[in-house]
């Protein structure tokens, strides 16, 4: 069996609505401020395509700048040390090592990443946390120019790795792209409290994790 993460908010936190609060907070005097600012400056092209690796961080802070008309000192400030900031998530983290553990008798089981995640961002995770060398595998989007939803970068796991879709569980905090992996044959898990995730894996493997 194939078990394959998500990064943000599955195994590190993301709390985008949080971060733009506490940078513009004269702008967010409400959640629903908050919440709107934050898709606007992440659910958006000038986002995504450093996300993907289509442009550089300080293309993407001009063109957010420019698009909300935000400082561009203060969008700098929010952005460029996300990498540094994100934080492991100790129960996926504890979850992972007990699959860890299980792999060591098991030649059945592998684990993988796939991960949305800028390139300077991956380079500071890889950097900051010794269990992403846990996975036997993964795919960051800036590093392969595709991104989730795409059936691409699913396939290109697929291809790199030789996974069988039948028997690959996909763990991710977006519908989206829960669906997008459940259309390519995958079994998914939509994961919105990590503190469960062991259970709801547990649904879906032959043995207890």
């Amino acid at each position: 069996m194939n078990i394959v993460f998500d990064f943000g908010a599955v195994l590190f936190t993301w709390q985008p609505t949080e971060l733009v609060r506490r940078h513009f907070p004269q702008l967010t005097p409400t959640a629903q401020a908050a919440e709107d600012l934050a898709r606007a400056v992440f659910h958006h092209e000038d986002w995504q395509g450093f996300d993907r690796g289509a442009h550089a961080l300080d293309e993407a802070v001009a063109r957010i700048a420019a698009r909300l008309r935000l400082p561009g000192d203060a969008l700098h400030e929010l952005l460029a040390p996300i990498g540094e900031q994100l934080a492991p998530i100790d129960d996926t983290v504890t979850l992972l090592a007990r699959l860890r553990e299980r792999r060591e008798a098991d030649d059945d089981l592998r684990l993988y990443f796939l991960s949305n995640m800028p390139a300077p961002f991956a380079r500071a995770l890889e950097r900051r946390h010794d269990f992403i060398g846990w996975f036997d595998g993964g795919i960051f989007s800036g590093d392969v120019q595709l991104a989730k939803p795409q059936p691409e970068i699913y396939r290109l796991l697929e291809s790199r790795h030789g996974l069988e879709p039948a028997r690959t569980v996909f763990i991710d905090d977006m519908q989206v792209n829960v669906e997008a992996a459940r259309a390519l044959g995958w079994q998914a898990i939509h994961c919105t409290q990590p503190e469960r995730l062991g259970a709801q894996l547990q649904a879906l493997l032959p043995q207890r994790v």
